[in-house]
């Protein structure tokens, strides 16, 4: 499980491109972009995406969603850490 102390940064091999409201996700690998593994964001993750800046601790980040989204603590925990997690499995944060 990860650590609410833990500072997390944007993986500097991960080009971003903000769409709307969204942000697409395209990890480089070699200088060639792997196409086979864009990802997505909605608004609550390319908030949460924007927030991530190697400063920040995971419990600032729960705390920023609280503040921005008018949610509860249990809620916010739970969406942040979901979303530090799945980030880490494809290596778009570290």
């Amino acid at each position: 499980m990860t650590d609410l102390n833990s500072v997390v940064s944007q993986s500097p091999s991960v080009v971003t491109r903000k769409t709307g409201n969204e942000y697409v996700l395209v990890p480089i690998a070699n200088n060639i972009a792997d196409m086979n593994s864009v990802y997505t964001l909605n608004e609550t993750g390319a908030f949460l995406w924007e927030q991530i800046d190697g400063k920040k601790s995971v419990k600032d980040l729960i705390d920023a969603m609280i503040s921005e989204y008018d949610i509860n603590k249990e809620t916010a925990t739970a969406d942040v850490i979901s979303f530090i997690e799945e980030m880490n499995i494809y290596l778009i944060i570290r």
